[in-house]
């Protein structure tokens, strides 16, 4: 327990840093696509100027999580602060969803209503915004896989570097042809992109915050494979499912087991049995007598949680 807190503190240091790293970057090449999108009069940049915008808050977002989620727990929160790195990656993947619905709107107006864009600024801008997404993406994407706070600034930052890949393919068109509706048609393709991102990360996020069972835990396994594997236990029912973070699961359940078992025995098998073959290492569990068994619900395999 010991490792696995130090790793977790480690980790925990590690995200704000990378965190840290992405908002002076993203920051600060903002400022410049913002005035590089107006001079050009490019909805590519704009748009993508506008979601670094909300990167920049984001990724301030996810830092402050990473922060405030490496306080101990305390009375009032005996699980801790580790559930706002998920509220801080389901705000970030509405975020998401708001600005694709901005992009869809800006670029139907510009396809109805076309705006001369100026390739050249575009490109150069375009360019160096490739450069700065790419290093960003680059130190989040390095760090903790399984934690959604760092996915959803992963995405946001992923998001920016598809806007500038669709900035710089816009600009060599306009500059080799001068069609002007490949920049909002380039536009709408990079948001139908992070949207499908930004749904799968608010998902799984609201999943977790909702208390809904992981996706490699079901109650009714636990109710099958418990008593199969344990001779002493004859019922498990009442099993609720979730997760505190997507590397961490919970479990609490009801266990009936055999008149003259001994019940300091067969709790500790139990518990054993959900470390090692589920991962399960924080279960509340409530032990039963065997008459028990026949009065015991019959559970669906529907929400635990």
């Amino acid at each position: 327990m010991a490792h696995d807190h130090d790793h977790s503190h480690h980790a925990g240091q590690d995200s704000q840093r990378r965190l840290a790293w992405a908002i002076l970057l993203t920051g600060g090449f903002m400022v410049a696509e913002v005035v590089g999108g107006i001079l050009s009069g490019s909805l590519a940049l704009l748009a993508d100027a506008g979601h670094m915008l909300t990167d920049t808050a984001a990724l301030a977002l996810a830092w402050f999580a990473a922060r405030i989620s490496r306080r101990p727990a305390d009375e009032k929160r005996s699980f801790g602060y580790h559930r706002v790195q998920i509220l801080a990656a389901f705000v970030n993947g509405l975020t998401l969803i708001a600005i694709v619905v901005w992009i869809f709107i800006e670029a139907i107006r510009r396809l109805l209503s076309p705006v001369a864009v100026m390739g050249t600024p575009m490109l150069a801008i375009a360019a160096l915004g490739l450069v700065v997404n790419v290093v960003v993406f680059a130190i989040l994407h390095a760090g903790d896989r399984d934690n959604l706070n760092i996915r959803g600034a992963a995405l946001h930052v992923l998001g920016d570097l598809l806007g500038s890949v669709a900035a710089i393919v816009a600009a060599l068109v306009i500059l080799a042809t001068g069609w002007m509706p490949i920049d909002p048609l380039l536009s709408v393709l990079v948001a139908l992109l992070i949207l499908r991102s930004a749904w799968k990360l608010t998902r799984e996020s609201g999943h977790i915050l909702l208390e809904g069972a992981p996706d490699e835990l079901d109650a009714a396994t636990l109710r099958r494979e418990i008593p199969e594997q344990l001779e002493a236990v004859c019922n498990v029912h009442h099993v609720h499912v979730w997760s505190l973070t997507p590397g961490r699961h919970l479990v609490s359940l009801h266990a009936a087991i055999d008149e003259g078992e001994d019940r300091q025995a067969a709790l500790v098998a139990i518990r054993t049995l959900l470390v090692e073959r589920y991962g399960l290492d924080h279960a509340t569990i409530q032990l039963e007598s065997r008459h028990q068994c026949a009065d015991a619900p019959e559970e669906g395999a529907g929400r635990q949680g």
